[in-house]
């Protein structure tokens, strides 16, 4: 069988992991990196000597199956709409595009025969799989505490904290809850650069239901946590020790009313490649779609309305 050819687009810190898993995957073959600046373009030469460095994707457009965009939100628009009107296979790092203006504008030039995954890895913990019954079991209203915060490291300030790292969670609500939004109101802070650094989004559901999202890169520890309280009782995931706890109403085991356990961590990124790659062969569905993409970039878009106007979204 013939290998994918496939272009990443991108060699900063998160395009070199990337790079990496299209060499580990059997289906597909690192053809060209796209990288402007010569000091990433030199490491990349050294790292990946049978790929094509270059600096402008329309130089191997006629030679590659697909492309991952790994470079910055503000240029996933321009790039994905180059591949989409060029027949390409597409898997592009969250955020989709910047706000939903440039998802309209995509969504027309969709193609059936091609596929478009968005990068939402925090969709491949183990753990969800391993709670998705007792999710499901919960009746009634819930209430979820999400946490993602950690210590000021310098980077990714060219963007807010909303779509650096609330992203991953307001996905990961509406992918293991399947609720109605009825209202949105977001609460911030800018305190390291001109952006949101610290943000609390308080989602409001047709159920009765609440989710409590808070992302912040000025914290003193590191916190990544989804607490889900309900009358089933409590469960706590710790995203960062890889495990999770159950606080149920049922009768003790073994004298202990809250069962711990840890469970696998697996290559998150890895996951994503196979995916991607099983789904252009046919044998797969896709992880995460295009409309899937776009509907976490309209709940950001909600949120920072939010946050600029100090009111309440409705919906």
């Amino acid at each position: 069988m013939s290998k994918l050819n496939i272009a990443v687009l991108g060699y900063g810190h998160l395009g070199k992991w990337h790079c990496q898993k299209v060499e580990a995957c059997d289906e597909s073959n690192l053809f060209a990196i796209v990288e402007p600046f010569e000091a990433n373009k030199k490491i990349a030469k050294e790292n990946h000597p049978n790929a094509k460095i270059v600096d402008d994707i329309n130089e191997v457009i006629n030679d590659i199956d697909a492309g991952v965009i790994v470079t910055p939100t503000s240029t996933h628009f321009e790039l994905s709409k180059y591949l989409l009107e060029n027949n390409k296979h597409i898997f592009c790092e969250k955020p989709l595009c910047s706000n939903m203006e440039q998802v309209n504008e995509l969504k027309p030039l969709i193609k059936k025969d091609k596929v478009f995954q968005v990068g939402h890895s925090e969709r491949c913990h183990k753990v969800w799989d391993l709670l998705s019954a007792d999710f499901n079991a919960i009746e009634g209203a819930a209430l979820l505490d999400l946490n993602r915060v950690a210590e000021f490291k310098g980077r990714a300030t060219d963007v807010d904290v909303v779509q650096d790292l609330m992203i991953h969670d307001l996905d990961l609500v509406f992918y293991n809850f399947k609720k109605e939004l009825v209202k949105i109101k977001a609460f911030g802070h800018k305190i390291r650069t001109d952006k949101w650094d610290h943000v609390t989004a308080i989602l409001e559901f047709s159920d009765g239901s609440m989710a409590k999202v808070t992302s912040g890169r000025n914290h003193v520890k590191e916190i990544r946590s989804m607490e889900v309280m309900s009358d089933n009782g409590c469960i706590y995931v710790d995203l960062f020790e890889n495990s999770y706890s159950i606080g149920s109403k049922g009768e003790a085991i073994d004298g202990e009313f809250v069962k711990k356990q840890s469970y696998e961590k697996r290559d998150h990124l890895l996951i994503e490649h196979q995916n991607f790659y099983q789904t252009i062969l046919g044998k797969q569905d896709v992880m995460v779609s295009f409309d899937d993409g776009a509907k976490i970039v309209g709940l950001i878009d909600n949120v920072l309305e939010s946050l600029e106007t100090n009111k309440e979204i409705l919906f």
